[in-house]
């Protein structure tokens, strides 16, 4: 134990930190998605053939071990579209996007088109629910809507709210420039000091919220109020240019002026946008 201790360098510590680091990402990218019971099928399995081979039978173990020469096969096949998210969740990471210009543009992006379908949707009084993805990915509970992977559009947004819509009562979920899924249930808040007017919209937003650090965005049926939950507090009844400020500030961009005196969104560093709303 000693002598493993005086040989263990500086890049044998780096080296268990990234395989630390994958693995951590890698059981919150399956968390609470069907890949885990796969997981534990497989679990069970290695567990099979290390018992095959001291109990020494045979044909189970002989069975077992070509399995196991296909496991890479195997996980491809079992685990794809879990990989497919994942590739494409590291592509669109902040990173990835700050290398390549692309982040301000698109964060920008997605906050006008949230602020128009918001505005048309409150004018209606037509409710809606919206869910967007900070540092707590939302895997999880796209997994219980309906998967789109769509380019955030206010058109879009606007056609999956619409009354006779199948999607209208559950919520969007829109990470990075993409509407991921539609018609997802979020849980509930579970705060005993809320007041009873807020329906169940604002009780799902404000649950979210409670677990992650997601900004959630809501239209009242009843009222047309817009407000922005995060972080387990909400701020209610926002006009449309107090909206877009506001929802800028979470997604860690300033509002600035141009030339001609029109209201600008620029990207800031994301330090500490978890503040309460």
């Amino acid at each position: 134990m000693i002598e493993a201790f005086r040989t263990f360098r500086l890049r044998d510590l780096i080296d268990i930190g990234i395989v630390a680091f994958v693995l951590y990402r890698v059981f919150l990218t399956f968390k609470g998605t069907r890949a885990i019971q796969m997981l534990t099928g497989l679990g069970i399995l290695m567990v099979a053939r290390f018992v095959s081979h001291e109990a020494d039978l045979h044909s189970l173990g002989f069975i077992l071990d070509n399995f196991w020469a296909f496991w890479v096969l195997a996980l491809i096949v079992l685990f794809q579209p879990e990989l497919r998210r994942t590739l494409a969740e590291a592509g669109r990471t902040p990173f990835v996007r700050r290398l390549f210009g692309q982040t301000g543009a698109t964060r920008e992006q997605v906050i006008e088109e949230l602020s128009r379908v918001v505005e048309s949707l409150a004018s209606k009084r037509i409710g809606a629910l919206v869910a967007l993805e900070r540092s707590t990915g939302l895997g999880s509970y796209a997994e219980l809507g309906v998967r789109m992977d769509a380019v955030v559009s206010a058109e879009l947004l606007g056609s999956i709210f619409q009354p006779g819509s199948p999607l209208h009562d559950g919520a969007a979920l829109i990470q990075g420039d993409r509407i991921s899924a539609a018609g997802c249930f979020l849980p509930l808040s579970r705060n005993l000091q809320l007041a009873r007017t807020l329906g169940t919209r604002h009780r799902a937003a404000l649950g979210l919220s409670e677990e992650t650090d997601a900004v959630v965005v809501i239209v009242s049926e009843e009222t047309g109020a817009v407000s922005l939950a995060c972080e387990g507090a909400i701020e209610r009844a926002l006009d449309p240019d107090r909206f877009r400020s506001r929802l800028g500030e979470l997604l860690g961009m300033r509002q600035e002026a141009d030339p001609a005196g029109r209201p600008l969104l620029t990207e800031v560093p994301r330090l500490n946008v978890r503040e309460k709303v």
